[in-house]
C-alpha cells in the first residue's frame, strides 16, 4: 500500500558528501515522521536522523554537525545530506516512515525502504 524508494547511495572518499532521497508513494493521508536509519555489518540498526511533520529533527550524536535531514511534505519525500563523511559512516541506510495514516483510515502504520549502500573509503 505504501512504498518507500531510496536513491543516492554509493562510494565516496573520506571527507566527501552524498545526498540520499526517499520518496513515499501510495494511498497516503499523512505521515508523522520520516527519517533515516543505518546498519553496518555485524551491528544493530541505529537511528541516524528523523524529521517530524511539525518540523522537529533529531540526530544521532555521531552525525550531528555533519548530516542534515529535510522533508518536502507535499512530495512525501525526505532527504539526508551527508557531509564530511567518515569510514565509520559506511552502512546500509534505510528510509523509515512512521505514523503513516492511509487515506480513509485512522490506523497508524510504519514502513521501511529497501535500503541503499553507502561506502566511505579511499
Amino acid at each position: 500500500q505504501v512504498q518507500l524508494v531510496e536513491s543516492g547511495g554509493g562510494l565516496v572518499q573520506p571527507g566527501g558528501s552524498l545526498r540520499l532521497s526517499c520518496a513515499a508513494s501510495g494511498s497516503i493521508g499523512s505521515i508523522n515522521a520520516m527519517g533515516w536509519y543505518r546498519q553496518a555489518p555485524g551491528k544493530q540498526r541505529e537511528l541516524v536522523a528523523v524529521s517530524t511533520s511539525g518540523g522537529n529533527t533529531n540526530y544521532a550524536d555521531s552525525v550531528k554537525g555533519r548530516f542534515a535531514v529535510s522533508r518536502d511534505n507535499a512530495k512525501n519525500t525526505v532527504y539526508l545530506q551527508m557531509n564530511s563523511l567518515k569510514p565509520e559512516d559506511t552502512a546500509v541506510y534505510y528510509c523509515n516512515a512512521d505514523g503513516v495514516r492511509l487515506r480513509g483510515t485512522f490506523r497508524l502504520n510504519n514502513y521501511w525502504g529497501q535500503g541503499t549502500q553507502v561506502t566511505v573509503s579511499s
